[in-house]
C-alpha cells in the first residue's frame, strides 16, 4: 500500500492515529494553517512539505520524494454544507453497509471505500506517476479493470456524463481524434458552453483524482511558494494557488491559461467507462449518494438481505433508534445517536452525536441536530441546530443568508432575543457567528430542543438558558470538538448494534460484513452468542458464516475455536462430496486382456487469477484465471498406466516414488482422508469411479472382490509424476484428473473433461486438502486460456482460448524461462488460512481476491494483443497480488536468489501458492535470458535447482490405448 497523506481538520490532525488506528509511516495527517487560505494546490504542497519534515527530517526533499508512491487526500475544509462532519472531516463520514457487497466493516467510512480504487491506480500507474491527489468528499466506484494508464506528467481521471451535471464541476476536453490526450480544462463551464464545445471535442467530468510526476509536483510546489529545496519561501504569507482553477487550465495541448512552467508538462486523460461518481459534500448528498449506492445493484442474487426491494431513504447506523419510522418518513440520516420513543421525525433530517436521553421531541421537516462534545467541558455539548439546506455562507445580517430555513437574522427576533446582546454581528460571515449554545447535558430537555426549531411556543426557561450559555460558531466547533468523546460514543453504539444484527442474521446484512471485525466488536460487548443456526440443510453459505463468526468470538473469549471451525470446513467438504454420492453407475470393463489404457497430462502454469477459483470465494463471486497447460522437457509430466489383472484387487504403483499398495476391500479405499494417507489420491479416485458403494446409484455387491470379479478382474495402475512435490504446478489435482480420466475410459463411464474436473474438486475435499478448480482444468484443458465461472455452488469453468504465440514463437520463446528453485512448500496450510478469511468475509482478504480476479482480464488482454512486455508486467503484478494475500509467497531465501536478476526480468512469479517450487521468469530480451541462465547456472540456490524446458501443450489430457 502506498503511503497516505491527509489534509484534515485542525481538531482531527494531532489525534488522527489515536482515533483511527492508522499509524505512521503508512499514514500521515496534517491541517492547513488556521486562518490562511492556501487553495487546493497550495494545500497539496503544504501536506507534502509537512509530511517530509515530520517523517524524514534528516533527508533532503528530493530523496524523500523519490522513495515511494504516495496518495494525498484532501479531507479537511470547513464543511459548511455538511456541518455534522466538519470536525472529523468528510473522509471519515460513516457509510452504511451496502446490502449487495461483502467484506464491509460495520464501522466503514468514506475513506475506506475510496482507498481500493486509489491504491489500484497507484499500483498500476507508470513509475513516474508518483503522486495521486484525491478529494475526500467524493467516491468514484469502478469495478471494471483499469485500462492502460498514459505515461505523462499529469494524468486526470474523468467520467462520461451529461452537460447539466458537468457544469457543476471541472471538465476535461479532448479532441475527437485523440480522446486520451488533454486539450484543455474548464472549471464549471455553463451547459451552453459545454454543448458548443462538444461539436469538436469530447468532454469528461473531473472526479477530483489526479496523478502527478515528480516534475509536475515540483512545478506545483513552486507555484505554491516553495523553493527548490522543498521549503516555503515566505512561511507567514504563503500564496494561495488552486489546483483546479489555475493549475488545471494551464495543462493540455491548447491550455486556456498561459503559464510556461505548467504549459510544458505533458498531460493525459483516463476515462472510467463503467465508473460512477458519488458526492458526499452536503446533507442531501450523503443521503442521496448512500441511497444510490444501496440501490445500484438490483440483481437479487447479489442482495443478501431477505427483502431485495428498493432501499428507503432512511439511514440509521451506530445508533439506537426507538421512535416510529413509517413510509411517510424519508431523507433521514441518524448516526452516532440515541433517538428514543418520545421523538417524532418527519423528513430531511440529519441527526448526529445525540447522547443518551429520555426526551420528547418533535422535529419539523428539514430540521437537523448535531451534538458536539466539547473538549475540557465535562459532560457539556454544543448543540448545533440547523436546516437541511442551510449553506452557512453569507453575512449574518443579510436577509438572503438563511439559517434553519429562514433568514438568519429572523431566528432571534422570532424568539424575542436581541442579536447584539448575543454577540451576533450582522456583518460577520455566518460561519464565524457564535450561534450554538454549550450546555451541560442535564440542563437539556425535549422542550428546549423543540424551542430551538419552533418559535410558536414561547419558553422563558429555554430563552434564559440559551442567552446565558457560552456559544460557539460553526468555525470554532470545527477545531474545538472533543473528538475522543465523539469517537468513543460512536464506537460504543456500533458495538451495541452488533448483537442485534447477529440475532437477526437470517434477514439482515450480517453474514456479508467482515465477520472477523464484527467478532471483535461482539466480544467487547460481553453479550452471549445468539442461538446457533441449524445445520446447513441447503443453506450452506449462511451456515459457514455463522459457524466461523462463532469460532472467532470463541477464539477471543476462550481461545478454542476448533470445534466450530471444524463444523464449517466439514460442511463445505460434504457439500462438494455429496454431489457425487449415490449417483454413479457401476463401472463396466472395456479392457482387452493385454491392453494398457494410458493417460498423459501437462502441468499447469498459472499466470493470473489464482485463488479466485477457490471455494467459498468462487461460490459467491465466481472466478477468473489465466493459465497455460505445458509439457516439460518435451513430455507430459503426469502419466498414468492402467491394465487388467487376474487378482480381484486394485493395485497402485508409483514409479517416481518407488512405492506400491494394494486395495482389497471397500474399507481400504475409504481411508483416503488426509494428505498423509498412503496413496490417498488413487483411493479417492477409485471410490468416485464407482469402486465404492457410497458413490453408486444402485450398489449390488457385498465386497470389492465380488465387484471386481464381475468387472473381469482387478486393475493395476502405475503413476509417474515427473515433477517434485510442492512444485506449484498443480500436480496433485492433475494427477487426480488423469487417474479419473483413465478409469472413466477403462470403466465405460463416459465422463467429459468438465465432469472429470468437477470430480477432482471432490477428491480434494475427500483428502481434506481443499482447493479450487484451476489446477485440474489448467492441465486437463489444452494450451493457454482464460477460465471463468459465475457465482453458485455448481462451478463449471468456461474456457476462452487465448493465442499461445508469446510462449511458442522464436521471437519470444527464449525469453520464457521455467526454473525449479529446489524449495518446497505445501499449500495445504496456506489454503486453510486464506479460506478461513473467505468464510469470515475479511475485508483485506476479499479485496485482495477481487483484485486478483479482475487482474485475470488485464492479463488476457495483454496476451490477445500479442504484447510480451505487457504480459511480463501482468505476471509481475500477479505475484505482487499473491504476496499481498500471503506474505509467505516470497520467502527470504528466494528474495536473495532473485535480487541479482531484477534488471534482466520483465516479470516473474512463483507458480501456485508460492513459497517454493517452480519460478516463471519472462526476461526482458534474449540477451537478458542468457544472462539469467548463466547466473543461476553458476549460482544455484541448492543442489536440486535447475532450468526446465517448457512448451505449450496442444492436447491437455490425452487418453489412449495400446
Amino acid at each position: 500500500m502506498a503511503q497516505v497523506l491527509l489534509s484534515v481538520s485542525a481538531a482531527l490532525s494531532d489525534q488522527f492515529s489515536q482515533l483511527t488506528g492508522r499509524m505512521a509511516p503508512g499514514w500521515f495527517a496534517t491541517h492547513d494553517p488556521i486562518g490562511r487560505k492556501l487553495g487546493s494546490g497550495g494545500g497539496t504542497a503544504h501536506v507534502v512539505h509537512q509530511a517530509w519534515r515530520s517523517l524524514a527530517p534528516e533527508a533532503d526533499f528530493e530523496s524523500w520524494a523519490s522513495e515511494e508512491k504516495r496518495l494525498i487526500i484532501h479531507a479537511g475544509g470547513q464543511s459548511r454544507r455538511l456541518p455534522a462532519y466538519a470536525s472529523g472531516g468528510k473522509a471519515l463520514v460513516p457509510v452504511p453497509i451496502f446490502r449487495w457487497m461483502r467484506g464491509q466493516r460495520i464501522d466503514q467510512t468514506l475513506l475506506d471505500l475510496q482507498l481500493p480504487l486509489l491504491e489500484r491506480l497507484v499500483e498500476q500507474s507508470p513509475p513516474r506517476l508518483r503522486w495521486l491527489i484525491a478529494s475526500g468528499d467524493a467516491l468514484v466506484w469502478n469495478e471494471a479493470p483499469l485500462g492502460p494508464l498514459p505515461d505523462v506528467d499529469v494524468l486526470c481521471l474523468g467520467l462520461w456524463d451529461n452537460p447539466e451535471r458537468a457544469s457543476h464541476h471541472g471538465c476535461f476536453f479532448s479532441s475527437r481524434q485523440d480522446p486520451t490526450s488533454l486539450s484543455y480544462m474548464l472549471q464549471k463551464p455553463s451547459v451552453a458552453e459545454i454543448q458548443t464545445r462538444m461539436r469538436d471535442n469530447f468532454f469528461l467530468l473531473d472526479v477530483g483524482i489526479w496523478m502527478l510526476s515528480d516534475r509536475a509536483m515540483r512545478v506545483l510546489m513552486d507555484k505554491s511558494g516553495y523553493d527548490a529545496a522543498g521549503n516555503p519561501i515566505d512561511p507567514d504569507h504563503p500564496p494561495a494557488y488552486d489546483l483546479y482553477s489555475e493549475f488545471g487550465p494551464a495543462l493540455g495541448t491548447a491550455p486556456t491559461v498561459i503559464d510556461p512552467a505548467v504549459n510544458a508538462l505533458t498531460s493525459g486523460l483516463l476515462d472510467l467507462p463503467s465508473g460512477e461518481f458519488y458526492h458526499f459534500g452536503t446533507n442531501a448528498e450523503i443521503v442521496q449518494s448512500s441511497l444510490a449506492l444501496q440501490n445500484r445493484v438490483i440483481d437479487q442474487r447479489r442482495i443478501r438481505s431477505s427483502l431485495p426491494k428498493p432501499h428507503p431513504s432512511i439511514f440509521v447506523q451506530n445508533a439506537i433508534t426507538q421512535c416510529s419510522l413509517t413510509p411517510a418518513n424519508r431523507d433521514i440520516w441518524i448516526e452516532n445517536s440515541q433517538v428514543g420513543p418520545g421523538w417524532s421525525l418527519k423528513q430531511r433530517h440529519v441527526i448526529t452525536g445525540v447522547p443518551a436521553n429520555e426526551w420528547s421531541c418533535a422535529l419539523p421537516p428539514g430540521a437537523c441536530l448535531d451534538f458536539v462534545p466539547m473538549a475540557g467541558a465535562g459532560d457539556c455539548y454544543a448543540i448545533r441546530f440547523y436546516g437541511w439546506d442551510d449553506p452557512f455562507r453569507g453575512a449574518f445580517g443579510d436577509p438572503a443568508t438563511t439559517w434553519n430555513g429562514v433568514a438568519a437574522i429572523r431566528w432571534a427576533e422570532a424568539r424575542d432575543l436581541d442579536s447584539k446582546s448575543l454577540g451576533w454581528d450582522g456583518d460577520l460571515d455566518i460561519q464565524t457567528v457564535p450561534l450554538f449554545p454549550v450546555l451541560d447535558l442535564e440542563a437539556i430537555d425535549g422542550d428546549f430542543v423543540n424551542w430551538l426549531f419552533d418559535a410558536t411556543k414561547p419558553n422563558a426557561e429555554a430563552s434564559r438558558l440559551f442567552s446565558a450559555a457560552v456559544r460557539k460558531s460553526a468555525e470554532e466547533l470545527g477545531s474545538s470538538a472533543d473528538l475522543p468523546r465523539l469517537f468513543a460514543q460512536r464506537r460504543k453504539l456500533m458495538q451495541a448494534s452488533v448483537p442485534i444484527l447477529a440475532a437477526h442474521a437470517n434477514r439482515s446484512v450480517f453474514h456479508q460484513i467482515d465477520l472477523a471485525h464484527a467478532a471483535e466488536a461482539f466480544h467487547a460487548t460481553g453479550a452471549p452468542l445468539p442461538e446457533a443456526a441449524p445445520e446447513a440443510n441447503g443453506a450452506l453459505l449462511p451456515f459457514l458464516h455463522d459457524r466461523m463468526f462463532r469460532a472467532s468470538v470463541e477464539r477471543l473469549r476462550h481461545g478454542d475455536p476448533a470445534p466450530l471451525e471444524k463444523q464449517a470446513f466439514e460442511a463445505l467438504r460434504q457439500e462438494v462430496i455429496d454431489r457425487f454420492r449415490n449417483i454413479g453407475k457401476t463401472p463396466v470393463s472395456t479392457f482387452l486382456r493385454d491392453q494398457v489404457v494410458w493417460g498423459r497430462a501437462p502441468a499447469r502454469l498459472d499466470l493470473a487469477g489464482g485463488w479466485s477459483d477457490t471455494p467459498p470465494y468462487c461460490f459467491l463471486a465466481g472466478g477468473n484465471v489465466v493459465n497455460l497447460a505445458a509439457d516439460l522437457n518435451g513430455q507430459p509430466p503426469i502419466q498414468v498406466f492402467a491394465r487388467l489383472c487376474a487378482e480381484p484387487h486394485l493395485a497402485v504403483q508409483s514409479i517416481d516414488l518407488g512405492q506400491s499398495v494394494c486395495f482389497k476391500t471397500y474399507e481400504d479405499l475409504a481411508h483416503y482422508q488426509g494428505l498423509n494417507s498412503s496413496f490417498a489420491i488413487p483411493r479417492a479416485a477409485f471410490a468416485l469411479a464407482g469402486f465404492h458403494p457410497q458413490f453408486l446409484q444402485r450398489p449390488r455387491h457385498r465386497t470389492l472382490a465380488e465387484q471386481l470379479r464381475e468387472f473381469g478382474g482387478g486393475i493395476e495402475i502405475s503413476l509417474l509424476c515427473a515433477i517434485p512435490k510442492g512444485s506449484g504446478l498443480g500436480t496433485s489435482s492433475i494427477l487426480a484428473g488423469t487417474i479419473l480420466g483413465v478409469l472413466s475410459e477403462a470403466g465405460s463411464l463416459g465422463w467429459s473433461l468438465d465432469e472429470i474436473g468437477a470430480r477432482v474438486l471432490a477428491v480434494e475435499q475427500m483428502l481434506t486438502s481443499g482447493g479450487g478448480w484451476q489446477d485440474q482444468f489448467g492441465g486437463l484443458l489444452r494450451s493457454l486460456k482464460l477460465l471463468q465461472t459465475g457465482p453458485g455452488l455448481d462451478q463449471k469453468p468456461v474456457a476462452r482460448w487465448l493465442p499461445d504465440n508469446l510462449f511458442r514463437s522464436p521471437a519470444h520463446q527464449p525469453q520464457c524461462l521455467l526454473y525449479y528453485t529446489g524449495l518446497t512448500r505445501v499449500a495445504h496450510n496456506i489454503l486453510g488460512e486464506i479460506v478461513r478469511g473467505m468464510f469470515l468475509n475479511r475485508r483485506d482478504v476479499l479485496r485482495h481476491l477481487d483484485s486478483i480476479s479482475q487482474h485475470a482480464f488485464a492479463t488476457a488482454e495483454a496476451i490477445q494483443s500479442d504484447d510480451f512486455d505487457g504480459l511480463a508486467r501482468c505476471v509481475r503484478r500477479s505475484w505482487m497480488l499473491n504476496q499481498a494475500l500471503d506474505v509467505g509467497t516470497n520467502p527470504p531465501e528466494l528474495q536473495r536468489m532473485l535480487a541479482p536478476l531484477e534488471d534482466w526480468v520483465g516479470g516473474m512469479k512463483l507458480l501456485g501458492a508460492g513459497g517454493g517450487g517452480y519460478l516463471l521468469m519472462l526476461a526482458k530480451d534474449a540477451g537478458a535470458a542468457g544472462r539469467i541462465r548463466r547466473h543461476l547456472g553458476a549460482n544455484p540456490p541448492n543442489d536440486g535447482a535447475r532450468f526446465v524446458e517448457m512448451t505449450p501443450s496442444n492436447e491437455g489430457l490425452r487418453i489412449t490405448r495400446s
